[in-house]
């Protein structure tokens, strides 16, 4: 599968050309297992949404309330993933640009440009622009990165269900001594990411996850 192209920032666009504009963000590159989430959203200037800022800067209640209120009022939104396979098979920077993709291209209404959180841009169709720390700073991208986050952190509430003895509930995948210390006990599950040290060093000690 060949990965996605990462654009140098200095690429510059016509930026004054008019159209709907998607903001994107991720959730999951750095924790120990799971998939990397991604969303993308188009904001309806007629129906604005108040206290969207830097996911990360939002307490837990927060996010939930914003999330709803983005799923609400946005003209439209995808939140779209890539898998711990993938994550293992491509490396978490390629799974992530692959991620991102898949959420523009999922959106109902093709935006006509792309703001993209951090460095790196997914290939895409349409003219894109990366911004660092844009989840605060662009309205879009904050909006992006609610959505990323609250669905990552619900599936970690789901694997707690499955797996109780992680933490993951608590410590949401990230290599956290809790974490390590329930690695270096139990070994790997399922979900754990193959290509990082922590786990790999897991399955060398206890065998694959179960």
């Amino acid at each position: 599968m060949p990965s996605e192209a990462c654009l140098p920032e200095q690429v510059a666009f016509d930026w004054s050309i008019g159209g709907l504009v998607a903001g994107v963000d991720e959730a999951g590159r750095g924790p120990l297992a799971g998939p990397v989430v991604a969303a993308a959203v188009i904001l309806d200037p007629a129906r604005p949404i108040e206290g969207l800022a830097d996911s990360k800067a939002l307490i837990e209640a927060r996010r939930e309330r914003l999330f709803g209120d983005i799923q609400a009022r946005a003209l439209c939104w995808c939140v779209a993933e890539a898998s711990r396979e993938e994550i293992d098979r491509l490396n978490i920077l390629q799974a992530t640009l692959l991620a991102m993709r898949r959420a523009v291209e999922g959106l109902a209404t093709s935006p006509a440009r792309v703001l993209v959180d951090g460095n790196r841009l997914p290939r895409l169709t349409m003219p894109a622009e990366a911004i660092v720390k844009g989840d605060a700073k662009v309205p879009a991208i904050s909006a992006a990165s609610i959505l990323a986050k609250v669905t990552r952190d619900r599936w970690c509430q789901t694997l707690h269900a499955r797996y109780p003895h992680y933490g993951f509930d608590r410590h949401k995948g990230y290599g956290t001594a809790e974490h390590l210390a329930a690695l270096k006990e139990w070994g790997a599950c399922p979900e754990h990411r193959r290509s990082f040290a922590p786990v790999a060093q897991a399955i060398a000690l206890h065998g694959g996850g179960k």
